[in-house]
């Protein structure tokens, strides 16, 4: 059958995204649950997962959008709990900035780490890089002893990120430790209540701020 709809039409990529926020503009009339530069980050949540429930999950610290953008024009350091995450931020958006993407959690000495103190790859990620997340940005999408690991260093005093983008997803300590990001006042974040989320979903808010930060 042969489709006639131009949205289906389109093969540029820049066209597709483009047309793509489009609908999702359409479909989300004003007045909308966010705006402005918060909109500008929800928009492309949703253009990721095509999720409009994320219209009712997501949620802002007051300083999270201005503190990220700073820490992007900063050339901060970006780190993320997979892999998967860290090559779905797209590296010239950073680039320009001078920011360093990075993800510990296949490294050799994570491992020793992790075997030594009996915890997961993803929580000792966090105690290697600890020293070095100072006013940059940790990008979690997908293990919650990541994030529980990284609000314990927070209240600890040992690291005090510009941001954290909060997200893991799944049925275990998942809601638990976004709902420990909530409740926590030292560090800016951006997150999605209850259980969704997801390393793709993590990654698209860094391209949103990326993208701001132009």
């Amino acid at each position: 059958m042969e489709i006639n709809d131009t949205r289906n039409n389109l093969t540029s990529p820049k066209d597709i995204e483009q047309r793509s926020f489009e609908i999702i503009d359409s479909e989300v009339p004003e007045p909308r649950p966010f705006d402005g530069d918060e909109w500008i980050v929800v928009r492309r949540m949703i253009h990721t997962t095509a999720d409009f429930e994320l219209l009712k999950l997501t949620e802002f610290h007051p300083e999270a959008i201005e503190s990220g953008i700073k820490a992007i024009r900063r050339g901060c350091l970006v780190v993320t709990d997979t892999l998967m995450a860290m090559v779905s931020i797209g590296p010239r958006r950073l680039a320009k900035w001078g920011c360093r993407v990075e993800c510990h959690i296949r490294d050799e000495l994570v491992a020793k780490m992790a075997q030594s103190k009996g915890i997961t790859r993803a929580s000792a990620s966090v105690d290697l890089v600890c020293d070095r997340i100072m006013d940059g940005i940790y990008v979690i999408g997908n293990a919650p002893t990541a994030l529980i690991r990284l609000l314990e260093l927070v209240e600890a005093g040992r690291c005090l990120p510009a941001l954290v983008v909060g997200m893991p997803v799944g049925f275990v300590n998942a809601a638990e430790s976004k709902e420990m990001l909530r409740a926590q006042e030292k560090v800016p974040y951006i997150t999605i209540r209850g259980r969704k989320g997801g390393s793709a979903v993590a990654a698209s808010v860094i391209n949103a701020l990326a993208d701001l930060a132009e």
